[in-house]
């Protein structure tokens, strides 16, 4: 099975400043990776997110913020971790188009894969909040347009070593979103307790550090990809970060490129079983490039259907 990979140039431009973890040469790493490999990967452009699409999971007054550029060329940061610079809104626009251009394409057809390479990442943005690196939630804007376009049902699963709190916050009154979350405890931003449950529809899966990778393999086995399948979403959403990996230095994980790889392999699974095999991908997390590079791409390849 091919995979369509959506990305563009303008997420490269969004500027963080010297020495911040989330830099234009993540996305580098992961691009040069898959291009380097054998994969069958149709390119795509990302398109410009439409506003109305932003509209349904942020407010205006954060969706102004982010567009109107900084004066000049300096850096204007939102927070102590979060950056707004000259290339950032398209880069923000471009990330979450990615993500609504891949439901889009998923929906017209059965066993589709897509696989957004992008940058700001997402999960942290909450409606009326950027936070945490990410300035739109992609993930969520990707389920929002789903939603509006009639799908009935659809799960998210975040796998990133952090708590994905914007997405969570956004859809944890929405009885036709199913989130999954497994992630390190205590980390920033000190949210997804597992006794917080939404209406029934948030799964949190909090591990300590250095778990072990087996161990969050279980927690995937016996606990988030059952309450998927009991779920039966008709589409399967990923926020795919990377820094639960034993390298990154912005966590204490034991993951490494093949575990990544086996979750995404249970969530194809589990997709194929009752979403008619509709996935889409977005990149969040991973700040050590070598180990990064290597986990999307065995992430992909799992998209693939390879091993």
């Amino acid at each position: 099975m091919s995979v369509r990979v959506y990305t563009h140039a303008a997420c490269l431009a969004h500027d963080t400043g010297v020495d911040h973890a989330e830099h234009p040469e993540r996305l580098r790493a992961v691009l040069d990776a898959l291009q380097a490999s054998a994969l069958p990967i149709d390119w795509q452009d990302a398109p410009p997110v439409a506003r109305e699409d932003l509209l349904r999971v942020h407010h205006a007054e954060l969706v102004d913020r982010i567009l109107a550029p900084p004066v000049g060329n300096d850096i204007h940061w939102l927070d102590a971790d979060t950056a707004l610079s000259p290339g950032s809104p398209e880069a923000a626009l471009r990330a979450a188009g990615a993500a609504t251009a891949a439901v889009d394409w998923v929906m017209a057809d059965a066993d589709r894969h897509a696989f957004c390479a992008v940058r700001p990442p997402g999960h942290h943005a909450e409606p009326d909040l950027a936070m945490g690196f990410c300035l739109f939630n992609n993930i969520a804007i990707a389920a929002a347009r789903a939603l509006a376009n009639g799908i009935e049902r659809l799960a998210i699963a975040d796998f990133d070593v952090h708590h994905g709190n914007g997405t969570q916050a956004i859809f944890e009154h929405e009885p036709r979103v199913l989130f999954v979350d497994s992630h390190q405890s205590p980390l920033y931003p000190g949210t997804g307790n597992a006794d917080e449950t939404g209406v029934g529809n948030i799964a949190n899966a909090p591990y300590p550090p250095l778990t072990s990778a087996q161990a969050v393999r279980t927690l995937w086995e016996e606990v988030l990809i059952p309450r998927i399948a009991a779920f039966k979403p008709q589409l399967l959403l990923i926020s795919a970060g990377f820094d639960a990996h034993r390298e990154d230095p912005l966590a204490q994980g034991l993951l490494e490129a093949r575990d990544f790889g086996w979750i995404t392999e249970r969530l194809v699974e589990v997709a194929e079983r009752h979403a008619h095999g509709r996935i889409v991908s977005t990149l969040e997390g991973g700040y050590a490039l070598p180990a990064l590079a290597e986990s999307a791409r065995a992430h992909v390849t799992a998209l693939c259907g390879q091993r």
